[in-house]
């Protein structure tokens, strides 16, 4: 047994048992893959793949429970080599950080303008996605660290914890009548406009349909995005009022609209930071961390992810970035 006969069957599963791509994953030729699935099955003495002819279809009853035993293997096997480039040079090799686009737009800038100046030699790759991919880009192993609001609480293999509260505002141009308001907007009035916001699974875009929905309104979206920057765009050109994050308004850049606070209407939201649960950090990724969100500290990290994360802390670090 070899890690490249593990390798072949994990990049099997992930590239949807197309072989072709799984050569150009692992540098290799597809009879070479086939070969080294093909040795570890006699070797285990069972089918890891379900086969239609030379295709692989699918994973056997077997390979259904062997394949987190693989998985773990190999990111023990990745532990091991980067715990060595530690302890041998913890100055330099690579970080890389998917966050969805507010994050990476608005959260993150100073963090990463910050590590970079603390470590040069580091090469940093900042990714973005939807949340769910940030999720996949974790578990994939493609990314170290996570950033985003939605989706990361839900998966098993990754711990979470929480890094700062916010909530929504309502951006309209100058003069618009919700300006007038002798008090709080409400949603009655809100939706008595075209909204444009977030799209499905972005940026708490469930809690705002959750807040219309519990006072049996149908609001009127007509147009959503998955970044604040092409919201506040179209709110520009008058086609509507936007709903975006608190943390997407700078008043500076966006001083052709105007802010209406919507902390009364949604509830808040809460971003997290995903880890992949039993992978190795580089010391310069807790760095990150502690930069990005001060009391997670690498003691902080480790004492959670060793209790299971997602409430091992004490909530967030007290930044609302309302």
């Amino acid at each position: 047994m070899n890690f490249q006969q593990l390798r072949s069957v994990r990049e099997t599963v992930r590239r949807g048992f197309n072989l072709t791509e799984v050569a150009h994953i692992l540098h290799t030729s597809q009879p070479g893959v086939s070969r080294q699935i093909r040795e570890l099955e006699e070797e285990l003495g069972v089918e890891i793949f379900v086969r239609a002819g030379k295709r692989l279809t699918g994973l056997t009853p077997p390979g259904e429970v062997l394949l987190p035993t693989v998985e773990r293997l190999l990111l023990e096997a990745d532990n091991l080599r980067r715990a060595g480039q530690d302890f041998s040079d913890s100055a330099q090799g690579r970080l890389s950080v998917a966050a969805t686009h507010s994050q990476a737009r608005y959260a993150l800038p100073q963090v990463v303008r910050d590590f970079r100046a603390l470590f040069p030699q580091v090469s940093l790759h900042l990714h973005q996605g939807s949340p769910r991919q940030v999720a996949e880009m974790l578990l994939s192993g493609e990314a170290d660290i996570g950033v985003a609001t939605e989706a990361l609480a839900g998966y098993d293999a990754l711990v979470t914890l929480p890094c700062y509260r916010w909530t929504h505002s309502i951006v309209v141009p100058p003069g618009h009548r919700l300006l007038d308001l002798p008090g709080p907007v409400t949603l009655e009035q809100l939706a008595q406009y075209p909204i444009i916001t977030y799209e499905l699974g972005y940026t708490g875009r469930a809690h705002i349909d959750e807040a219309f929905a519990r006072e049996g309104i149908a609001p009127d979206i007509v147009l959503t995005a998955m970044d604040a920057d092409v919201i506040k765009t179209y709110v520009e050109l008058d086609m509507g009022v936007g709903i975006v994050a608190s943390i997407a308004v700078d008043e500076e850049r966006d001083r052709h609209l105007r802010l209406i606070d919507a902390g009364h209407l949604f509830e808040v939201n809460l971003t997290r930071l995903g880890l992949r649960r039993g992978a190795w950090l580089r010391g310069y990724a807790y760095r990150f961390i502690e930069s990005f969100v001060p009391t997670l500290t690498r003691e902080a990290v480790e004492k959670a992810v060793q209790q299971g994360g997602d409430g091992a802390l004490d909530d967030t670090d007290g930044r609302r970035l309302e």
